[in-house]
């Protein structure tokens, strides 16, 4: 399974809203000349909340198609509600994802026993390897390590990727779960750490803009080679601030498109383009890292 440094890739749209699949086209290509290990198409960046269904799906087969076997891709399949998570799953079946990633149900707080028949409820209903998701500061719910130890069990639940930025849960979850359960760091401030603890990969948010750099970051923390990887992660740290400025993907959309991979900035209301207040702090750390900018 995949390991290394993975993008959770923005979803490009035109001035009007609609996807920019020609953009989108750019990204893929972007990330492969750049050597990123894998994609996860229509994750929470790619703004998968505003995305229905149809349309979701058809992002994620598009991005497969792009990447035409040269790079893997997951697909998000999360919903706050089981149903619409399965419908997702079942809709992606013959897509071309290797595997899945599923959020925690959002807003509805489903407790250790939900969270349980929920992750089972979708697993049970494909036979692709299925990622689960805890991000409590986006989703309002934590899904402990004993939980995900209970999922672990499952044979279609292969990782998760742990986005609470608690160190400390790297060696607990690798205790709970195995040494063949993959654990992802969905934290980019802590994610170097994470891996010279013993994680497999970063599903990264700052890999889109990046993402040479990321994944020489990743690389050396894998292979224990620390000083080397706290010294490519020490080129991002300003990066990993001001990219959550804003709440995601607003900066990092608004980054990519003044790197000139996207046409427009555009992102999907409830969520609207970055203020003014936060350009020169994004360019700033953008130009420290060395990043072009148009």
């Amino acid at each position: 399974m995949i390991n290394g440094s993975i993008v959770a890739l923005i979803t490009p749209m035109n001035s009007d809203g609609t996807v920019d699949y020609e953009s989108l086209q750019r990204l893929v290509e972007f990330h492969i000349e750049q050597g990123t290990d894998a994609i996860v198409a229509v994750g929470t960046t790619g703004e998968s909340a505003t995305l229905p269904t149809k349309e979701h799906v058809e992002v994620v087969r598009q991005t497969v198609k792009f990447a035409a076997g040269r790079i893997p891709v997951i697909g998000g399949n999360g919903a706050n509600a089981t149903a619409e998570a399965i419908e997702l799953t079942q809709s992606m079946q013959d897509s071309g994802v290797v595997a899945m990633l599923g959020v925690t149900p959002y807003y509805n707080k489903p407790s250790p026993k939900g969270l349980i028949a929920h992750y089972t409820a979708v697993a049970d209903s494909t036979d692709i390897p299925q990622i689960l998701y805890n991000v409590p500061g986006r989703t309002s719910v934590d899904m402990l390590p004993e939980t995900i130890a209970e999922l672990a069990k499952h044979p279609n639940i292969i990782g998760v990727k742990e986005a609470t930025g608690d160190l400390s849960r790297v060696a607990q979850l690798r205790n709970l779960c195995g040494d063949d359960f993959k654990l992802y760091s969905g934290d980019d401030a802590t994610a170097c750490e994470f891996l010279t603890l013993g994680g497999n990969g970063v599903i990264s948010v700052a890999n889109n803009i990046v993402p040479n750099l990321f994944k020489k970051m990743c690389d050396a923390a894998i292979a224990g080679n620390v000083e080397q990887a706290k010294q490519a992660d020490s080129h991002m740290r300003g990066i990993y601030q001001s990219l959550f400025s804003e709440a995601n993907p607003i900066p990092v959309k608004w980054a990519v498109h003044r790197m000139g991979l996207i046409q427009s900035g555009h992102i999907r209301l409830p969520l609207t383009e970055l203020s003014d207040e936060f350009h020169g702090l994004l360019l700033e750390t953008m130009q420290q890292a060395q990043i072009k900018v148009q």
